[in-house]
């Protein structure tokens, strides 16, 4: 099997640990800050951290464009978290200011599962993810209120879905590069593969 060039959009949030979680998956992990390093790899990750800060450097580092093109394009596509929010169409109550790449049918809603205090953990059964329920890290969490008809829905927890694809685009609310499970990056690799 090849090793796809994946890139970790690195403008703020938990890279290191999904660039170790792509690198156990199979794939060959590198950063991605600037338009000419998107454009080296074959899929990308937006991680987790803050969606407002990650959107206003993606705008400051000339990213956002080049990232909506690649992902209209067709690159394959993983947001975790705030990158759930970035792939996301509309947000409920955005920040001022606050932009998204796109990519996934959907609204989501920031925060929706509490502030930072109340983050916790939760087994979750996701559709194509064999093995059994993934351990969901769930850090001030979206969930997604709505989505269109061309988005699978592949997890829900407490009557909210927490994970879903449209074509070579996923996004989950939690966070499995916490974890030491790297099935959902496995997945991932495996969606970048598909489209070599």
């Amino acid at each position: 099997m090849s090793a796809p060039a994946i890139g970790v959009l690195a403008l703020q949030g938990d890279v290191r640990e999904h660039l170790a979680a792509l690198a156990a998956a199979g794939a060959v992990a590198g950063t991605v800050r600037r338009p000419e390093e998107l454009a080296e790899v074959e899929g990308l990750v937006i991680p987790g951290g803050e969606s407002t800060t990650m959107s206003k450097l993606a705008a400051l580092f000339g990213m956002l464009e080049p990232l909506r093109t690649r992902v209209a394009a067709g690159m394959p596509v993983y947001g975790t978290c705030a990158g759930m929010i970035m792939l996301a169409e509309k947000i409920l109550d955005p920040r001022s200011g606050q932009e998204t790449v796109g990519g996934i049918d959907m609204i989501v809603r920031r925060n929706a599962f509490g502030r930072q205090n109340e983050s916790f953990e939760a087994a979750v059964e996701v559709a194509g993810v064999e093995g059994g329920p993934v351990e969901g890290v769930f850090i001030r969490a979206p969930w997604v209120e709505s989505v269109g008809a061309e988005v699978q829905v592949l997890a829900e927890y407490g009557g909210h879905v927490v994970a879903v694809r449209q074509g070579v685009a996923l996004a989950t609310s939690f966070h499995p590069e916490l974890t030491g499970d790297h099935r959902l990056h496995r997945f991932f690799t495996d969606m970048v593969r598909s489209v070599q």
